[in-house]
């Protein structure tokens, strides 16, 4: 099977899959990403509580923050996948305008950042002040991405499901 038959039974599989729940692959990758950014939301929150803040705001202990923490984590990057294997396998690294040019550098470096936050969380040789600026990093990155993906989907093509 050649290259270019094996990428279009890819793409057309992938499709195949996001569109047996979403209209278009596309729409499902907004609607995955405003779920990954929804989660990254849990976990700044929840990360603050971890660290003694927001406890006025969030009234949970600290060991239950740490669980919601994990596993909105773990959900964040499963969601991730899918979109991630679209961008890299389907569309690539693209520069078209500026706001596809942001994306697509961020979007390469976004995974760097999650493996930068869990090597600092795993390694207790960092400072304290490591782990809640490679978190907020990896969020600030994540934020990018759903602003110049999701939210302009949604304001700018269609805000259907």
């Amino acid at each position: 099977m050649s290259g270019a038959v094996f990428a279009l039974d890819v793409a057309s599989g992938y499709s195949d899959v996001m569109t047996s729940v979403f209209s278009t692959a596309v729409a499902g990758k907004a609607w995955l990403a405003t779920i990954a950014f929804a989660l990254a939301l849990v976990q700044v929150s929840t990360g603050a509580r971890i660290f003694g803040k927001l406890s006025g705001a969030i009234p949970i202990a600290p060991g239950t923050a740490a669980v919601v923490h994990r596993w909105s984590g773990r959900l964040a990057v499963l969601v991730t996948l899918p979109i991630v294997f679209h961008c890299i396998t389907i569309l690539g690294f693209q520069t078209v305008d500026a706001r596809v040019a942001i994306h697509s550098v961020v979007g390469s470096f976004l995974y760097g950042f999650l493996a930068v936050k869990l090597l600092v969380l795993k390694s207790h040789s960092f400072p304290s002040w490591a782990l809640p600026v490679f978190g907020g990093t990896l969020f600030a990155a994540l934020a990018v991405m759903w602003l110049t993906s999701s939210l302009w989907y949604f304001t700018e093509v269609d805000f259907g499901f």
